[in-house]
């Protein structure tokens, strides 16, 4: 009888992890920063650019074992932006941001945006875009831009992080 229900439990289990083959679910993250100069206009939007993130997806994608040709969709998480400096900086100084991806060979695209921002926090999330975003993730690097509206007089210069991301579904190799 234990033999029987052992044997039916190996069984079951296999099953179920067998079931499982369909697809895989994990999270990928890229930092970037980018600065808010002092001589920044108040209630006007004004762009500023970063570097070009690169993208460690990649490896990622071996890790989850699985491979770029094999990834179903992409969509954004989370976009967190944290002020590194100076210390004690609040958002309290900003009306709106708008983050946009690109690549070389893609359209640029809003990738998340907050609008009538009332923080008075080191860090605020932004509202995610619901595109699929395989195509900006899959490339080795890629671009952002923001455009900020302040709200108040910028006396100093102000470091920005901001923490991307994304959730990808994909097949196994």
């Amino acid at each position: 009888m234990k033999t029987t229900l052992l044997l039916f439990t190996v069984i079951f289990a296999g099953i179920i992890t067998g079931c499982n083959k369909g697809g895989i679910n994990f999270s990928l993250s890229n930092q970037a920063d980018f600065r808010v100069e002092s001589s920044s206009p108040i209630n006007l939007p004004f762009e500023m650019g970063t570097p070009e993130v690169t993208t460690n997806s990649s490896q990622e994608f071996q890790n989850n074992n699985t491979a770029a040709n094999l990834i179903k969709e992409v969509k954004l998480e989370e976009l967190k932006l944290t002020i590194m400096s100076p210390s004690g900086k609040t958002f309290s100084f900003l009306k709106s941001v708008q983050i946009f991806i690109s690549t070389n060979s893609n359209d640029e695209i809003e990738l998340a945006s907050l609008d009538n921002i009332a923080s008075s926090s080191q860090t605020i999330s932004l509202n995610t875009s619901s595109q699929n975003l395989d195509k900006y993730v899959k490339s080795n690097n890629y671009k952002l831009r923001t455009k900020v509206v302040t709200k108040e007089t910028v006396t100093q210069a102000i470091d920005i992080r901001a923490n991307i991301k994304f959730r990808i579904k994909a097949s196994p190799l």
